[in-house]
C-alpha cells in the first residue's frame, strides 16, 4: 500500500470530502494518519467540524469509534498550512543559523532577499515536502488545491532542483538569496521527486463529476502529470445521481447525461475506477465520513454498470407539493435583481471591472461568460479574463480561447492568462530591455534569476496587471482561480508595494521586481479598493462548505481594503423538479443556507437555478441569461 496518497482534481468535484472520507478509513483501519490539505482555501475544518490551522491537530471523535483490538493514542491528525505562517517559519530556518555568526548588514541582505512576493509560494510548497521525508506516519493523505495549482506544486521539486543546480554553477544566487542559504533543501526536493515518481510509495487520486468539463480536466491534469514522471492511480467519479431519484424529465435528462460521461470516461481513462453516488444531504462530520469511507471500500467498482443500479431509500415519494420558502425563482429574483444591484455592473467614467470568486465547482465560469456576454449585448466593449490556470472557458463559450484577446461575438472578447506563456513573454520582455543597457555579466545574472521557478508566478501577475490597467475595454470580467489562488493573486500587488519600499536598489538593473515602479501598484490598489471601478461578486452554491469559504474570502479582501458588493447562490434545485424525498429532502438543505447567505453576508444575493444540462456555447449562454436575468 503507498504511504501517500494525493487527492486532486477540478473545483467542486468533492476532493476534500474524498480524502477526509480516505484518512478516516485508514485510521480505523489501525493505521497512524495524517491529512494534510495544500488548499489555501482549507475546508478540512469545515469537514471535519472542528478548529484544525497550521499545527498537527488531533481529530476528535475517531478514537470514540475506533474498533476494538486496534486502539492508538491518536489515530488520525490533520494540518491545514497556512500560507503566512509558513513563510515566517521558512524565513527564520533560513536566517536563524546565519544570526550569530554573520553581520547585521548580511543578515539585512538576507532577509531582503526573502521579503519578494515569491517566498511565500516557496515556503508553503517546502512546508508541504516536510511531510514527504517524515516515518511519523504509516498513511499521509493530502487533500490539494484544485488541478492547475496541484500541478504547479508538483512541478515545483522538479523546477526548484534545477534551478538550484544551475546557480551553483553560475552566479551562486537566487532569487530567494545566495545558493548556499538553501544548498541544503535540494537534497529534500531531489527525494520528493524520487517519492513522487515512485507509484509503490505514491498513489495519485483524480476526484470528478460525470460531467463533461470535470472529464476534459481530468484527462488533461494526468497527462500533465505524466510530463513529469508522475502516474495517476485511481479515479473516482463522484456525485453520481441514484436512477430511482430521477423519475421527473428534469433529473432523466441529467441521469442520461451523467451515464454518457461515465462511458467515456470508461473509454477515455484505463485506471481503476470507484463510483460514488449523490446523498440527499451534505457530508459533514465523522460518522457521516465513516458512511462515505464503508460505501468507498467495500469494493473497487471496475464496471460502470454498478454505477447505473444504485439503490435509493424505501421512503423517496412522488410528493409533489411544493416546499414553503421565500426563495421562489420568479419572487427571488424580483427582490434580489433590483436597477441599483443591476447598476453595479455598468461602467461609468471609464473602465469597470468585475471580480467572479469562490470555492472550486460553484460555476464561475458559466457565471462570468452569462454576464459577459450579457453587458456586451448591452453595448460594452467586454473583455473576458480567466485566471485559473485550469480554465476552461473555451468550452463553455464553444470557441478557441487563447493567450491573446480574440472576439467571441459583438463587443465581447476573451483571453486566458496561461502561466507558461506569460513567463516565456515577461522573460523576453526584461531581458530586451535590458539589452545595451548593462553589462553582459549584469545580463547573465539576470537571465539566471529570470530562470527561478519564482519568475512565473511573477509573470501571470504581469499579465493580470496589464489587463487591470487597460483602457481599451468598458468592461473587465474576471473569472478567477478558486478563492485561495484569487486571494493570492491580488495580494501580490499589495506585497510588490510592500516589496519597493523594502528595497533599496528598487530603480537599479540588478533585481528583476525592482523594475516595477511602487507608483504602478498603487495605482491597481487604489482601483481594487474603488467600489466605482471594480466589483468583486463571490459566487457559491447553497451548502455549509462553499459558505464558509467565501465568508472567510470576504473578510480577507475587507481586511484589505477591498469590499465585496453582491452574491450570487448558485445551482439552486428548481422546486417544481423536486418531486421526491431525494430532492426534497436536498432543496430543504439548499433553503436553509439560502436564508444562512442573506443574513451572514448582509448583500445583495442574486439565486441562479441548476440547469437541466452543462452550458455550451454562445447561444446557449445566451438562453440560460434571459432564464436568470429580470424581464
Amino acid at each position: 500500500m503507498s504511504r501517500y496518497i494525493f487527492f486532486s482534481g477540478k473545483g467542486g468535484v468533492g476532493k476534500t470530502t474524498m480524502a477526509c472520507a480516505t484518512a478516516v478509513h485508514h485510521a480505523l483501519s489501525g493505521k497512524k494518519t495524517l491529512i494534510v490539505t495544500t488548499d489555501p482555501a482549507s475546508n478540512l475544518a469545515d469537514v471535519f467540524e472542528q478548529e484544525i490551522g497550521h499545527k498537527i491537530t488531533s481529530i476528535k471523535g475517531v478514537g470514540a469509534i475506533y474498533p476494538e483490538g486496534h486502539r492508538h493514542e491518536l489515530p488520525l491528525h490533520a494540518m491545514e498550512i497556512d500560507p503566512d505562517e509558513a513563510t515566517r517559519e521558512y524565513k527564520e530556518n533560513i536566517i536563524g543559523p546565519f544570526r550569530e555568526i554573520m553581520p547585521e548588514d548580511v543578515i539585512a541582505s538576507i532577509e531582503e532577499n526573502l521579503s519578494g512576493a515569491c517566498t511565500t509560494e516557496m515556503a508553503s510548497f517546502d512546508r508541504f515536502i516536510d511531510f514527504m521525508g517524515t516515518d511519523e506516519y504509516d498513511i499521509v493523505v493530502f487533500d490539494t488545491a484544485p488541478t492547475g495549482h496541484t500541478i504547479r506544486l508538483l512541478e515545483l521539486p522538479v523546477d526548484w532542483s534545477k534551478h538550484i543546480e544551475e546557480s551553483a554553477g553560475g552566479s551562486g544566487r537566487t532569487c530567494l538569496g545566495p545558493v548556499q542559504s538553501i544548498q541544503g533543501s535540494k537534497e529534500k526536493y531531489d527525494r520528493a521527486i524520487s517519492i513522487l515518481r515512485d507509484p509503490s510509495e505514491t498513489n495519485f487520486i483524480f476526484v470528478m463529476r460525470p460531467e463533461e468539463l470535470s472529464l476534459y480536466e481530468t484527462v488533461r491534469a494526468s497527462n500533465e502529470l505524466g510530463t513529469i514522471g508522475i502516474r495517476t492511480g485511481e479515479i473516482i467519479i463522484n456525485g453520481i445521481y441514484p436512477e430511482e431519484a430521477c423519475e421527473v424529465e428534469f433529473f432523466k435528462k441529467k441521469f442520461l447525461a451523467q451515464q454518457d460521461v461515465i462511458k467515456k470516461a470508461e473509454k477515455l481513462i484505463e485506471r481503476p475506477k470507484r463510483y460514488m453516488f449523490l446523498r440527499d444531504n451534505e457530508v459533514k462530520g465523522i460518522e457521516a465520513l465513516r458512511d462515505v469511507a464503508e460505501e468507498l471500500f467495500k469494493k473497487a467498482v471496475s464496471s460502470q454498470r454498478s454505477a447505473i443500479s444504485k439503490k435509493i431509500p424505501e421512503d423517496i415519494s412522488r410528493n409533489t407539493q411544493p416546499l414553503n420558502s421565500p426563495f421562489t425563482r420568479k419572487g427571488f429574483f424580483k427582490k434580489t435583481f433590483s436597477e441599483k444591484n443591476n447598476s453595479l455592473f455598468l461602467p461609468e467614467n471609464g473602465t469597470k471591472a468585475i471580480f467572479f470568486t469562490g470555492k472550486g465547482g460553484v460555476g464561475k465560469t458559466t457565471v462570468s461568460c452569462i454576464t459577459a456576454l450579457r453587458m456586451a449585448e448591452k453595448g460594452f466593449k467586454t473583455l473576458l479574463v480567466t485566471t485559473d490556470p485550469a480554465a476552461h472557458i473555451g468550452e463553455v463559450l464553444g470557441k478557441k480561447v487563447g493567450t491573446e484577446p480574440s472576439a467571441i461575438t459583438d463587443n465581447l472578447y476573451a483571453v486566458m492568462i496561461e502561466s507558461k506563456t506569460a513567463f516565456r513573454e515577461y522573460k523576453e520582455k526584461v531581458l530586451n530591455d535590458a539589452a545595451g543597457k548593462y553589462s553582459e555579466e549584469m545580463l547573465a545574472a539576470m537571465e539566471e534569476e529570470l530562470n527561478s521557478p519564482c519568475i512565473e508566478e511573477m509573470a501571470a501577475f504581469e499579465k493580470f496587471a496589464q489587463f487591470i490597467e487597460s483602457r481599451d475595454y468598458d468592461l473587465l470580467v474576471f473569472d478567477t482561480a478558486p478563492t485561495g489562488h484569487t486571494l493570492r493573486l491580488l495580494d501580490l500587488p499589495f506585497d510588490y508595494a510592500r516589496q519597493m519600499e523594502i528595497m533599496a536598489d528598487a530603480s537599479s538593473g540588478s533585481s528583476i521586481t525592482g523594475k516595477i515602479t511602487k507608483e504602478r501598484f498603487s495605482n491597481i490598489i487604489n482601483m481594487l479598493r474603488d467600489s466605482t471601478k471594480t466589483v468583486f461578486t463571490l459566487v457559491l452554491y447553497p451548502e455549509s462548505t462553499p459558505i464558509e469559504e467565501s465568508y472567510r474570502a470576504m473578510i480577507d479582501l475587507k481586511n484589505a481594503g477591498v469590499e465585496t458588493q453582491f452574491v450570487i447562490a448558485n445551482m439552486v434545485l428548481p422546486e417544481d423538479v423536486c418531486t421526491n424525498n431525494f430532492f426534497r429532502n436536498r432543496r430543504s438543505m439548499q433553503m436553509k443556507y439560502l436564508s444562512e447567505i442573506s443574513d451572514k453576508f448582509k448583500l445583495p444575493v442574486a439565486v441562479y437555478p441548476l440547469m437541466e444540462e452543462e452550458i455550451t456555447g454562445v447561444e446557449h449562454l445566451r438562453a440560460v441569461s434571459m432564464r436568470v436575468e429580470p424581464q
